[in-house]
């Protein structure tokens, strides 16, 4: 386990350090400027059409799901571990400031992500037996014909299915597992095995049964989530101002808190950010196109608009509430990773060791403290993160699914679905980081044909954007 995971963890090093923030930042900023920033313009009427199509019982679609059912398969894919674990782990490496850095790539995946949409509606095709075909795969073979099509396609079809289907469910049944063993001291061979049959009775029902669902675990997730951020951020409310300070002074100024020079300090909590920022809204990974490409709206920039609160709300308030509590009890005050009680030589690596945290627990001591009692604060993360993670199991399923049936065939529908369920087992029981790792660079890996194809097919979505430009006012 050991020689594995240092050889994945030495790819990622200049995967996520150094390719990850160039893609992401880069196709960002291009969708940007190509569709005059539709994350602005068009953030309003997003949530008027979220808000128009919302239903916790939506109809059954005669094919594909409905544009909020859709949504809220996105948002279940995008809301998981990396909103509690992988935001707290980024806070522990690369400080309060890579929060900061979490929110610039989520301002540009807004745009990002209203591209991929728009170009999984055009591209997605329907079928006879009501099977909705589309993603990434389809817009891929669509501008690049020929062998160099085919190669990024299939490149991408098999880092999806290994990174979404069979590695990501290992990441989210294994932080169920630990999150339910620290609050309810339940083995995690149990908790894992409970996961993997739960699944199975959903994937069976197919993409029907797992947009039922969604639709009905995103909102009431979230909003728990929410109301126990609410009353933790209400206990420390002095704290407040300085919770915020921390993240923008640790953005550009990470040195006190973690030690090295200016430059490598801003360097961690950038690099930090950057890749947390991809596991937990995945604008520009691939994902969440495979969703969007399921539902059935008018136009295709109907989705697009759409699309960007799902990365608004996984980033900008779901992720940034995990942030506000975390930071405003341990990095405020008399919190004991406040750099200012530092002593001397001390960092944040050091700090975070003789407190004995790590970015596991860190949510839940936060939590439990300001409830007054430790338990109650496991039991409440524990809850939120089984809701979180198994969520994203059966969006990720889906759209693992869709890849293995586009290298495969239909006939590889059944066997996908046992190994899935075998990962999601084995999951719980593997060594926490080195199923980061694996997740990471299968996840980094997907994005570098979608960027390719999503730089090649800007026009496209630029001519979609300026289309609707009077529905925009």
């Amino acid at each position: 386990m050991d020689f594995l995971y240092n050889i994945v963890a030495s790819i990622n090093t200049y995967l996520s350090n150094y390719i990850l923030i160039i893609l992401l930042v880069g196709i960002g900023l291009y969708y940007s400027i190509r569709t005059r920033f539709v994350q602005v313009r068009c953030f309003g009427e997003g949530w008027k059409k979220m808000f128009a199509d919302f239903s916790l019982n939506g109809k059954k679609q005669k094919s594909g799901l409905s544009s909020f059912q859709s949504l809220a398969t996105a948002i279940a894919a995008q809301v998981g571990t990396g909103n509690i674990v992988g935001a707290c782990g980024a806070i522990l490496i690369g400080g309060p400031g890579a929060i900061f850095w979490m929110w610039i790539i989520a301002f540009f995946g807004m745009a990002t992500i209203y591209g991929e949409a728009v170009l999984a509606q055009k591209t997605r095709t329907v079928e006879k037996d009501g099977t909705v075909k589309g993603g990434p795969v389809y817009y891929i073979t669509s501008v690049f014909k020929g062998r160099f099509g085919k190669f990024l396609a299939i490149f991408f079809a098999v880092a999806t299915m290994l990174a979404l289907g069979f590695m990501g469910s290992m990441v989210q049944s294994n932080s169920i597992a630990e999150a339910c063993n620290n609050a309810f001291n339940i083995p995690n061979w149990i908790v894992g095995l409970a996961v993997a049959a739960i699944s199975a009775v959903i994937f069976i029902g197919g993409v029907q049964r797992i947009g039922s669902a969604t639709e009905k675990l995103v909102p009431i997730m979230a909003t728990l989530y929410i109301i126990g951020g609410l009353i933790v951020l209400a206990v420390n409310f002095e704290n407040i101002p300085a919770t915020f300070a921390a993240i923008f002074k640790y953005a550009f100024n990470a040195k006190s808190a973690l030690g090295g020079s200016v430059g490598a300090a801003i360097y961690l909590a950038v690099t930090q950010g950057a890749k947390r920022g991809l596991f937990s809204n995945e604008a520009g990974m691939g994902s969440t196109p495979h969703a969007h490409a399921q539902a059935n709206v008018e136009k295709p920039h109907d989705q697009g608009v759409v699309a960007m609160i799902g990365v608004f709300i996984d980033t900008f308030v779901v992720l940034t509430f995990t942030a506000l509590v975390v930071i405003s009890v341990f990095f405020t005050g008399d919190g004991v990773l406040n750099p200012a009680n530092f002593a001397d030589g001390v960092i944040l690596e050091d700090a975070v060791s003789m407190a004995g945290l790590s970015k596991t627990n860190l949510a839940q001591h936060a939590f439990g403290s300001s409830f007054g009692l430790a338990s109650v604060g496991n039991i409440f993360v524990a809850i939120c993160l089984f809701f979180f993670a198994f969520s994203t199991i059966l969006s990720w399923n889906l759209f693992g699914r869709i890849n293995a049936i586009y290298l495969f065939g239909k006939k590889f529908d059944v066997a996908y679905s046992i190994i899935a369920i075998a990962f999601i087992f084995t999951g719980s029981l593997l060594s926490n980081d080195l199923v980061w790792e694996l997740t990471d660079m299968f996840n980094n890996l997907m994005v570098i044909p979608n960027v390719i194809a999503l730089f090649a097919l800007g026009k496209v979505v630029a001519e979609v954007s300026k289309s609707n430009k009077n529905e925009l006012k």
